[in-house]
Formats: structure tokens, sequence, C-alpha cells
């Protein structure tokens, strides 16, 4: 008996309408269980005036109802507060965001699973294979260079570059940071392997790289005044805000380029279960991650464009390591060994 094209087209747009008629319910129930519990707690890492705000807003204003309530504060200490409120039974938290502060809390069982209807729009590499974090925004490390002390064309291409006695004492960088030193000796342990990777790094710490006890962007700052021709480990994003506001600023990739998350991850016994997972699905959204492109972070969804083309490696073209949670967590302390070893 013969295929009929109309019934099947029929029959598949009847399909899809139900599909899409489930998927508003859910979402129409979880919206209504938000509401219920009128409230959501994200304990962040993030710049409160600079992008927490901004999403405060749009989610607030999304979700009439759900009040968005945060406590900012630095990686260390958030790992601290989320893992002593939880062996205390007493959850606050309930949704967060860091570095690699996700992966005490999935060993100790204590994170919910994520789980947003826009997966797809995310790389196996940006998200846990347990759904225990994901993937908020992205950190691309690469050097960055003041443009009236070196040009566009003399700048380091390779990492063996980096080596020239033309760079001797004349590069800086945070020594205690994951954002410094010890995030650039991970990426050259994994990348090169740890023989040619350490053969490398004895190379370079021959280098006199300048320590400075300052973040990332500070450094950058001070590259930009002058004081150093080139600061490793700057955020590319930051140069390319900074080139805007007319500062001499600019960056090269050094493939493999080290990109790190912020990611997200939801307390298995949050206070607030549906308002963290509808809040978790807005700043994964379309919608959210513009908030965040429009604040000048580097979103990790691929379908929303970074604030200039090419800062990302899938519209850079350029290769990456990517600095996922599980994998810069268990190797943290040895990195941060090697790291004071060589270059302080």
């Amino acid at each position: 008996m013969g295929a009929n094209p109309r019934g099947l087209r029929a029959l598949i747009v009847g399909v899809c309408l139900l599909m899409a008629q489930a998927s508003r319910a859910a979402d129409a129930a979880l919206i209504e269980a938000a509401k219920k519990e009128g409230r959501v707690l994200w304990y962040t890492t993030l710049i409160v005036n600079q992008v927490v705000i901004p999403l405060k807003t749009a989610f607030e204003k999304k979700y009439p109802g759900v009040t968005l309530d945060y406590a900012r504060n630095d990686e260390g200490p958030t790992a601290i507060r989320l893992l002593n409120e939880a062996r205390a039974g007493k959850v606050q938290a309930d949704v967060f965001d860091g570095l690699t502060v996700n992966v005490p809390l999935k060993r100790e069982g204590l994170l919910a699973r994520i789980e947003i209807p826009n997966a797809a729009d995310y790389p196996a590499e940006m998200k846990d294979a347990d759904g225990a974090w994901h993937a908020l925004l992205l950190f691309v490390f690469t050097p960055g260079f003041n443009t009236t002390l070196v040009a566009k064309a003399d700048a380091p291409k390779t990492y063996q570059d980096l080596l020239d006695p033309r760079w001797n004492g004349k590069m800086a960088w945070n020594p205690n940071s994951s954002a410094g030193a010890i995030g650039f000796v991970g990426n050259i342990l994994v990348s090169m392997g740890p023989d040619r990777g350490m053969d490398y790094l004895r190379a370079l710490a021959k280098q006199n790289i300048v320590n400075v006890e300052a973040s990332s962007r500070a450094i950058l700052d001070q590259v930009i005044a002058g004081e150093y021709p080139m600061g490793l480990m700057m955020f590319n994003n930051h140069t390319v805000i900074s080139a805007r506001k007319g500062a001499p600023s600019d960056w090269t990739p050094l493939e493999p380029v080290p990109v790190a998350f912020d990611s997200l991850g939801i307390m298995k016994d949050a206070p607030h279960p549906n308002a963290a997972r509808l809040l978790v699905e807005f700043l994964l959204s379309e919608e959210g991650q513009s908030v965040l492109k429009d604040a000048d972070y580097l979103p990790a969804n691929r379908k929303i464009p970074a604030m200039k083309n090419g800062l990302r490696p899938e519209d850079g073209g350029f290769k990456a390591t990517w600095m996922r949670p599980d994998v810069v967590d268990p190797q943290m302390a040895n990195w941060s060994r090697i790291a004071k070893e060589l270059f302080r």
C-alpha cells in the first residue's frame, strides 16, 4: 500500500503541534510553580553593577512575581559558604556560579541535574555529562599588548615566540591566579603533555616575567599605560573593550588558547527549586545570553554573537584548550606548585 504524502505531512504537523503544546504547558507549569515560591537566591562571582543587576532586571521583567536575590563574593568564599551550609543541612542558595566550585559540590552529591530546553545550543565541552554544571559565559585568555609599543606584526604568534630574547622582562602576569601563571601553566601541561610542557615552562622561566599582584584587568590597564609592553593571560574581550575607548590595546591568540567557563549549578536541596530551574533556563536562553553580551561578557551560547567577531574559538577559528571545571580542579594544586617553583 503506497504512502499518502498529504497524510504523512498532516501527521508530522500534528505531532509537532502536540509537542509544542506540551512544551508550553510545561513552561507554564514551571512559571506558576516559581511564582508560588516567589523568589530565587543566586550566589554569584560576577560583577554586580556590570551584569548581575541587568540580569536581575531582565529576569524580573520577564517573570513578574519572582524576585531574584543575589549574594556576591569571590570563588573561594562562595565555595566554602555553599559547602558549609549544605553540610549543616541549611542550604540557602538556589543557584550559584563559579569556575570550579561545582566540582566538590558534585563530589558530595549536593547538586541537582540541569536540563534546559535549548541544550543543543551548547557543545558537550561546555556542560557536565551528568548535568551537574553548565557553562554560563566564557573567559578566553590570550596575551594583550600595547599597540604603541608592539606592532601587530611583531606580536607573538606561537608559544615558542615568547622565548625570544626580545620579550625578556617585557611580559607581566599575576603569579597566583588561574587568570595568570597558574592557568598558563595548566594550559601548557594539558596541551603539550607533562614532559614537553615542563621543558617549555623551564625555558619560559628564564624570560623574567614580571609578577604583578593584581587582577588581569588591572594588569591590562598597566600594559595600556605603558608599564609593560605585554600582559600574558589577559581576557581577550577586555582588550577590545579598551580599544573601543581609544586605548592602545589588542590581543593575539596563541594556540591552543586556554578557555575557561563561569559555570552554573543548582543546589539539590534548593529552597526554591522551581524558581532555580526557571532562572537557569533564563540565564542560558538566548535572551539571558544577550544580556551578557550587552554587558561586554562573552556568552557561552554560540547563537549569540560576541561583542566583536573572532573572540571565541568557534568564530575566531583558533584551537582551544577547554579548561573544564573537572579538568582544572584535580590539577590546580599541582599547577600552583609548579607556577610557584618556576615563576616566583
